[in-house]
C-alpha cells in the first residue's frame, strides 16, 4: 500500500537524470538507484507489482520515504550512485563485499627513496597504486615475489646515507642499502621504474633493461654485479613461465566472469598483460539473489573500477553491462584514454571468459569446502539438520542413495557415507541391479536398500564390519515418490532408520508422514551439507553406470570371436579401454595383453 507521502512525492518527481534513495520507516536507506529520468524510473516501482521480482516487491513494501538528487548527466548520476552505495551499504543493493578493506600496493613517488608497501587507503595523492587485491594474503604473496626479484628497501626509517653499516637485508641481496649511501638516487630510481613496469605487466621491458645493464656490467669487468643481474633475470623468467596462458591475446585486458550461488556471486578477474596471464583476483558479491546476470556484472564493474587505480584498454565480460555507453564514458574519463567493453561469444576471447568462469566455479567450490571443513561449520550444519528434520541427535553417520540407468539399461545404485559431515569413501558401496527389468527407478531403489540393510544388526558401534553400522539418517536422491518407495521397503524388512529425500529442482526436503516439504534457505549450512551428500551419491552412481555401460559395450563387441572368453575380454578392456583403440592397435600390441596369443590377436583384428 502506497502511503500519502509517497503518492505526493511520485507526482512531483522531476524529468531529469539523478539518483534516488529509498528509506524504510526507521529512515534507513534500503536502496539506491540511478535514473536517466527520475520521474519514469521511480514511478515504475509503484505501478504493477507483477512486473517486479520478488526481491524488489519485498523492498517496495518497506519503502516509507523517497529522497532524490538531480544530476547534470547520467554519468554524474552513476558516480553519485556509487558514492551513496559505498557510504550507506543499502540492504537491497548488490554490494561488493567488504570493498572498503581491500588492500593495495603503493609506491610513494614523492619520497626520495620510495618503498613498496601495503595500504588499505586509496587516495588521490600522486602515488602509484596497484590493486585492489582480494585479500591481504594475495598482496603479501606479491610483495614476496617483488622482494625476490628487486633489491628494494623495506624499512620505514629516514634515509640520510650516513648509517654506519647496512642491515641483514643488504647482505642477503634484498636491499641496495641507501641508508649507508651505497647507491645513488638515480640508481635506486631505476629499480623503482623496473618494479612499476613489473606490476603493470610489462615484464619483457624489465628483462630487456636488465639485460642491457648486465651487458654494460660485463663490459666494465664488473662481473660480480653482472652475475647478480643474471640471477635476477633468471628468477624473473621463472615467474613469467609460471604465468603464461595458452591463448594468444594482443594488448592488455581484464577478463571478468562470475558464478552465482543464492545471495552471493563469486567473481574472478584475470589480468592479461603483454600476452600473459599476470595475475588474478577473486571477489565476493552479496545481495545477488533474483538479480539478473547483467545487473550483477554492472554492479561489480561500477564498484570495482571506482576504486581501481588502473583501467586497461579492453574489458572482456561474461555478461553485458546495463547503461553500457555511460559506463564506457565513465571508464574512459578515469583512464584518460579510450576503452572497449566486449562480451565475446566465440574464439580465443570466449576461451578466456570460459577460463575465468571455470576459475570462479572452482574457487567457489574450494571456498565452500574450506568453510564446511571447519569443525564449527560442520557442527552447526549437523545441528541444523537434527533440528529441521526432527532427529533425536545430530546425524553423525549419514548415508545417501541414488540410481543411475538409461531406460533400465545397465542399471546401478550407489551408497555414499558421510561421517561427522565428512565423506567416508572407504564405506562407499555400489550395486548392480539384479532383479528389476525395465525403467523402474522405485523398484531399483528398493532392491538396493534391501540388499544394504539385510546386513545391519542394529548396532552402531561396529568397527570390523562396516555393513553392520546403522546410519543416523538415510537420504534419498529424489522427491516424494522415491521417499515412499524407501519407506515401503524399510517397513517390509522391519528397519526403523530416519529417512528423508532431497529433490533437485527446488531443493525440497521430504520427510515421512509430513505432507509439506521442509524448505531451508539456500545459504543454510544444513542444506548445503545435505546437497553435498546427495550430489556425491549422484556422482558415484553416474561414474559406476558409465563404467558398466563401457564394459558392456566393449564385451558385446567381442562376443562371437572364437577363443575370446570373459578373462581375455577383461584383459583387453584393461589394456585398451575401447574397441576403437583395439582397431588402431597392431597385432603385436594386442598379443601383449594378458592371456593373448598371436593367433588370437589376428582373429580379434580380423573380426573388428
Amino acid at each position: 500500500m502506497v502511503n500519502n507521502l509517497i503518492e505526493a512525492q511520485l507526482k512531483r518527481l522531476p524529468h531529469s537524470p539523478g539518483v534516488y534513495l529509498m528509506r524504510d520507516n526507521a529512515r534507513n536507506i534500503i536502496y539506491v538507484g540511478k535514473a536517466k529520468i527520475l520521474h519514469h524510473r521511480v514511478r515504475s516501482y509503484f505501478q504493477s507489482p507483477q512486473k517486479l521480482t520478488p526481491k524488489i516487491q519485498r523492498m517496495v513494501e518497506q519503502v516509507a520515504d523517497i529522497d532524490y538528487y538531480i544530476a547534470s548527466s547520467e554519468r554524474e548520476a552513476l558516480i553519485m550512485e556509487l558514492n551513496f552505495i559505498k557510504q550507506y551499504h543499502p540492504r537491497y543493493n548488490v554490494n561488493l563485499k567488504d570493498d572498503k578493506t581491500f588492500p593495495y600496493l603503493k609506491i610513494n613517488t614523492k619520497e626520495e627513496w620510495p618503498r613498496v608497501y601495503i595500504t588499505r587507503r586509496f587516495e588521490q595523492d600522486g602515488g602509484r597504486y596497484f590493486g585492489p587485491f582480494s585479500s591481504s594474503k594475495s598482496v603479501r604473496q606479491t610483495v614476496r615475489v617483488l622482494k625476490r626479484l628487486f633489491p628494494l628497501r623495506v624499512c620505514s626509517k629516514d634515509i640520510t646515507g650516513k648509517a654506519s653499516r647496512p642491515c641483514l637485508e643488504y647482505h642477503l641481496g634484498h636491499c641496495l642499502a641507501p641508508c649507508t649511501g651505497a647507491v645513488t638516487p638515480e640508481e635506486y630510481a631505476q629499480v623503482i621504474k623496473e618494479v612499476t613496469l613489473f606490476l603493470e605487466g610489462k615484464r619483457e621491458n624489465v628483462i630487456r633493461e636488465l639485460q642491457e645493464r648486465m651487458t654494460k656490467a660485463s663490459e666494465a669487468m664488473d662481473f660480480e654485479n653482472a652475475a647478480k643481474i643474471r640471477d635476477q633475470i633468471q628468477a624473473m623468467h621463472e615467474v613469467i613461465e609460471g604465468e603464461k596462458i595458452a591463448a594468444v591475446i594482443r594488448g592488455e585486458e581484464d577478463v571478468i566472469a562470475f558464478v552465482q550461488d543464492g545471495d552471493h556471486a563469486y567473481v574472478q578477474v584475470l589480468f592479461i598483460r603483454a600476452n600473459k596471464l599476470t595475475g588474478r583476483e577473486s571477489f565476493m558479491m552479496q545481495g545477488t539473489r533474483q538479480e539478473e546476470p547483467s545487473q550483477i556484472m554492472t554492479s561489480f564493474i561500477e564498484q570495482y573500477y571506482s576504486s581501481c587505480p588502473q583501467v586497461p584498454p579492453l574489458l572482456l565480460l561474461q555478461y553485458p553491462v546495463e547503461d553500457g555507453q555511460i559506463i564506457k564514458d565513465w571508464l574512459k574519463e578515469k583512464r584518460g584514454a579510450g576503452i572497449d567493453i566486449q562480451v565475446p561469444r566465440r574464439g580465443v576471447k570466449k576461451q578466456l571468459i570460459d577460463i575465468a568462469a571455470e576459475n570462479a566455479r572452482q574457487g567457489l567450490e574450494q571456498l565452500k569446502i574450506k568453510e564446511m571443513a571447519t569443525g564449527k561449520s560442520l557442527d552447526a550444519a549437523l545441528s541444523e539438520i537434527e533440528r529441521e528434520l526432527k532427529l533425536k541427535a545430530p546425524p553423525m553417520r549419514m548415508e545417501a542413495y541414488d540410481i543411475s540407468n538409461i531406460q533400465g539399461s545397465s542399471a546401478v545404485g550407489s551408497m555414499v557415507v558421510f561421517e561427522k559431515g565428512q565423506p567416508k569413501p572407504a564405506h562407499y558401496r555400489r550395486f548392480k541391479i539384479r532383479t528389476v527389468e525395465g525403467a523402474n527407478d522405485y523398484a531399483m531403489l528398493q532392491e538396493v536398500l534391501q540388499r544394504r540393510f539385510k546386513h545391519t544388526s542394529g548396532e552402531s558401534d561396529s568397527t570390523k564390519d562396516t555393513w553392520a553400522i546403522q546410519p543416523d539418517l538415510v537420504l534419498i536422491d529424489g522427491g516424494k515418490g522415491q521417499l515412499n518407495a524407501a519407506i515401503s521397503v524399510m517397513q517390509e524388512i522391519g528397519k526403523t532408520v530416519p529417512l528423508a529425500s532431497l529433490a533437485k529442482e527446488n531443493e525440497e526436503i521430504f520427510l515421512p508422514r509430513k505432507k509439506e516439504p521442509v524448505i531451508l534457505p539456500r545459504s543454510s549450512a544444513g542444506l548445503q551439507l545435505l546437497q553435498r551428500l546427495r550430489d556425491e551419491a549422484h556422482r558415484f552412481a553416474v561414474s559406476y553406470h558409465t563404467s558398466v555401460r563401457r564394459k558392456k559395450a566393449f564385451t558385446s563387441a567381442l562376443d562371437g570371436i572364437p577363443g575370446i572368453g570373459p578373462r581375455r575380454k577383461s584383459a583387453l578392456l584393461r589394456r585398451f579401454g575401447t574397441i576403437q583403440a583395439i582397431r588402431e592397435a597392431s597385432i603385436e600390441e594386442i598379443t601383449a595383453a594378458t592371456g593373448m596369443t598371436g593367433d588370437q590377436a589376428k582373429k580379434v583384428k580380423e573380426y573388428l
